[in-house]
C-alpha cells in the first residue's frame, strides 16, 4: 500500500489560493507589488502559481493513470475528452459571463463579436483553457509513454519551441511585438477574441505557447509518480543512492533534481530568457525545478516533520475543491457588476455607481493609510476568505465538485 503524501493536496490548495489572491485586487491601479506579474522578461513570486497549478495537475495525473491504463483505452479517452471539454467550455463560460453588461443606464447583451467594434469580443481562450489543452496532451502522453521515454519527448518539444521561436521571430523574437506566436494566434482565433491586456492582441494563454506549458504538467507527472513510488523508479536522473533512513531517497531525488533544472534554466535563460508571457522552455525548466523544490520541502516538513496546522489545514481546504473555488472567484465579482448601488454625483452631473465589492474596497479597504497598495492587498486577502469559507462550508458538508 503506497503512502498518502498530505503535502501533495496542500501545494494543490496553495496554488489555488494564490491563483484567488492574484487575480482579485481591490485595484489593478495599486496591486500589490509581490502579486505583481514582470513586465515582461523575468519571473516574480506571482509568476509562479499558474506554472505551479498545471504542476500540481500533473501530480494528481500520476494516482489516475495507471488505473486508466488497466481500464483500457476506451475509458481513458472518454474520461479524458470529457474533462478537456468541460473544463474548455467552463472557462469560455466565465469569459462571456454574465451574458449582459452596463451601457449607460441600460444592460447590453455581451455578443460574441462586438456589433460596433469587430476588433471586439468573448476572448476564447484563458486559464481554464490552457489548463484543459496542456492537461489532453498530457495525459495522452503519459498514457502511451513511459517514463524515460516522456522525458526524451519534453526535451524535444522544449528544444523545438526554441527554435520556432528563434527562427520564425521578427526582429527581437522574444519580444512582444517580434514574438511568432501572434500571427498564428490572430489567424486561428481572430483578434476580437483575443486578450488585449497589453495594448494590442496578445494572447498570453495563446495556442502556441500552451505547448511547452504541456510539459510542465507532464513533468509534474513524472514527479507525482516518483512521490509516490517513494522514489522507488528506475528512470530517474541522477541515480541516488539506497537508504534506509524514512523519505531519504524521495528528498534527496526530488532536491537533486530540482536544483539542475534551476540551473539549466538560468543557463538557458542566456539565450532564451524566462518569459511567462510566452512560456519560454527557460521558464517552464525554471518553474518545474522551483516546484519540485518547493514539494520536497512540503513533504519534509508535513509528511517527515509531521507539520500539520491550521495554515496546512487553510490550504487543504482549497485543495478539496480547488476548480470549483477558483471558477467561482471568477464568476461572483462578474455577477455582483451588475448590482450597482449609487455612490455620488461626477462632475458632469450624473450619477457615479458602484457594485457591491468596489463598494467594500473604497470604502473599506482604501481607507487604510499609508501605500494605497496595502488597501488592495487588504481587499484581495477579504476576498481570499470569502472563498475560504465556501470551501470550508463545501468540505465540512462532504460535498466535492468534480469534473
Amino acid at each position: 500500500m503506497k503512502q498518502r503524501y498530505y503535502s501533495l493536496d496542500v501545494f494543490r490548495g496553495a496554488t489555488v489560493a494564490l491563483m484567488i489572491l492574484v487575480n482579485n485586487p481591490g485595484t489593478w491601479a495599486y496591486a500589490f507589488a509581490p502579486l505583481k506579474h514582470a513586465p515582461w522578461h523575468g519571473c516574480t513570486p506571482t509568476d509562479l502559481v499558474f506554472p505551479f497549478f498545471l504542476f500540481a495537475v500533473g501530480n494528481a495525473m500520476a494516482f489516475v493513470i495507471p488505473r486508466l491504463q488497466e481500464a483500457g483505452a476506451s475509458v481513458f479517452w472518454q474520461k479524458v475528452v470529457k474533462r478537456t471539454v468541460l473544463i474548455f467550455a467552463i472557462g469560455l463560460f466565465l469569459n462571456w459571463w454574465p451574458f449582459v453588461q452596463w451601457a449607460g443606464d441600460s444592460l447590453q447583451f455581451k455578443s460574441w463579436v462586438d456589433n460596433t467594434d469587430p476588433t471586439k469580443g468573448i476572448r476564447i481562450l484563458g486559464v481554464l483553457q490552457r489548463i484543459a489543452l496542456a492537461y489532453f496532451f498530457a495525459s495522452i502522453a503519459a498514457y502511451y509513454f513511459k517514463p524515460k521515454q516522456l522525458i526524451y519527448l519534453s526535451t524535444v518539444v522544449l528544444l523545438a519551441y526554441w527554435g520556432l521561436t528563434h527562427f520564425f521571430g521578427a526582429d527581437d523574437p522574444y519580444s512582444l511585438a517580434g514574438w511568432f506566436g501572434t500571427a498564428i494566434d490572430k489567424q486561428l482565433l481572430g483578434v476580437a477574441h483575443m486578450y488585449k491586456g497589453e495594448g494590442v492582441a496578445f494572447d498570453p494563454e495563446g495556442l502556441i505557447s500552451t505547448i511547452p506549458a504541456v510539459v510542465q504538467v507532464v513533468f509534474g507527472y513524472l514527479v507525482g509518480s516518483y512521490i509516490k513510488n517513494q522514489g522507488e523508479v528506475d528512470w530517474l536522473w541522477p541515480k541516488v543512492p539506497k537508504s534506509n533512513e524514512p523519505h531519504f531517497k524521495l528528498l534527496s531525488g526530488l532536491c537533486i533534481t530540482g536544483f539542475i533544472l534551476v540551473v539549466l534554466a538560468w543557463i538557458w535563460s542566456l539565450g532564451f530568457p524566462i518569459n511567462k508571457k510566452i512560456w519560454t522552455s527557460s521558464y517552464v525548466l525554471y518553474t518545474i525545478g522551483l516546484g519540485t523544490l518547493t514539494i520536497s520541502g512540503m513533504i519534509w516538513f508535513i509528511e517527515v516533520q509531521g507539520v500539520k496546522n491550521k495554515l496546512t489545514r487553510f490550504f487543504d481546504v482549497f485543495g478539496k475543491n480547488p476548480l470549483f473555488i477558483f471558477v467561482l472567484s471568477g464568476l461572483l465579482p462578474r455577477f455582483l457588476g451588475l448590482f450597482r448601488i449609487a455612490d455620488g454625483v461626477m462632475d458632469d452631473g450624473s450619477v457615479r455607481y458602484e457594485n457591491a465589492l468596489s463598494w467594500f474596497y473604497k470604502h473599506v479597504c482604501a481607507k487604510i493609510p499609508g501605500d494605497p497598495a496595502w488597501g488592495s492587498l487588504c481587499y484581495a486577502l477579504c476576498f481570499l476568505a470569502l472563498m475560504w469559507l465556501v470551501a470550508y462550508v463545501l468540505d465540512k458538508k462532504k460535498i466535492y465538485i468534480k469534473v
